[in-house]
C-alpha cells in the first residue's frame, strides 16, 4: 500500500475507535461546533468554519438535537471562552506526537495532557519540535464516482490535489488543508451529497515501526490522550 494509503487507514482506525465512544465524540463535536458557531454566523451557510465542522461531524453520525444545541446555545448570550492549543511530543522509541486541544482552562489542559505524555512513556516536547514532519492535509472520502470524473473536477476548479485513489469501495481524495472548502464545494456542485469522510489530517511526511511492546506503551500513550476531554485530535508518525 502507498504513502497516502496508510495515512487513510489510520484515519478510518481512528475513526473506529472513536465510534466506541459515542458520547466522548458528541461532547468533543459539541464544543468544535459551539466554537466554530461564535467565531462567525451561527449559520452554515454564512460560515465556512461551522459548514467544515457540521460536514464532519455527519460522517460520525452525530444527531441533530446535539448539533442543535451547541448551536443555539452560540446564538445565546453565554459567554465562554474556548483558547485553541496545541502540543507537540515525543513517545516510545522517539515516536512523534501532535496533541490538537479546544479548552476553557489552559492551565487544566497542560497540566493534564504533560501527565499523560509522562504517566505513559513519553514526554512532551517543544512548540514545532515535531510538526514541521508532517503535511497539513484535508482527506474527503466519497462513494459512486470515479477517479477520471474527480480528477476532472479538481482540474477544472483548478484545486491542486495530492491523490485520488479508490480503496476498497470508497474514492479517497486528499489535498493540501487550505483547500478544504475548495475541494468540498467542487465535490458538492458536481453532485456529492454525502462524505464517508470530511478530515484534516496531519500525515507524517514518513512513518516509524515500533517493536511490539513499544507499540503496547504507545497505544496506551495515545489513548490516554483522546480520552482527555479537552482533546479533540491525536495525530502521529507510527505505522500501525
Amino acid at each position: 500500500m502507498n504513502e497516502m494509503g496508510r495515512k487513510w487507514n489510520n484515519i478510518k482506525e481512528k475513526k473506529a475507535q472513536k465510534d466506541k465512544n459515542t458520547s466522548r465524540i458528541y461532547a468533543k463535536f459539541g464544543r468544535e461546533i459551539y466554537v466554530a458557531a461564535k467565531k462567525g454566523e451561527p449559520d452554515p451557510e454564512s460560515n465556512q468554519a461551522l459548514k467544515a465542522v457540521l460536514d464532519r461531524a455527519k460522517t460520525y453520525s452525530v444527531p441533530k438535537h446535539i448539533i442543535d444545541k451547541a448551536i443555539d446555545k452560540a446564538k445565546g448570550n453565554v459567554e465562554e471562552t474556548f483558547d485553541e492549543l496545541r502540543y507537540e511530543g515525543f513517545g516510545p522509541a522517539g515516536s512523534m506526537i501532535i496533541v490538537d486541544a479546544l479548552t476553557n482552562n489552559v492551565n487544566r489542559t497542560a497540566s493534564d495532557v504533560r501527565a499523560a505524555f509522562g504517566k505513559n512513556g513519553g514526554n512532551m516536547g517543544q512548540s514545532g519540535s515535531v510538526s514541521y514532519l508532517f503535511d497539513d492535509l484535508c482527506v474527503f472520502g466519497i462513494k459512486g464516482f470515479s477517479e477520471d470524473e474527480v480528477l476532472e473536477w479538481m482540474l477544472e476548479a483548478e484545486i491542486d490535489v495530492e491523490e485520488i485513489e479508490l480503496q476498497d469501495d470508497t474514492l479517497i481524495i486528499t489535498a493540501p488543508f487550505e483547500q478544504f472548502h475548495s475541494v468540498r464545494d467542487t465535490l458538492e456542485q458536481n453532485g456529492v451529497e454525502t462524505f464517508e469522510i470530511a478530515e484534516r489530517n496531519l500525515a507524517a511526511q514518513s512513518e516509524l515501526k515500533l517493536s511490539d511492546d513499544d507499540m503496547q506503551t504507545f497505544e496506551q500513550l495515545i489513548d490516554a490522550l483522546e480520552e482527555l476531554e479537552d482533546v479533540q485530535n491525536v495525530y502521529h508518525n507510527v505505522d500501525e
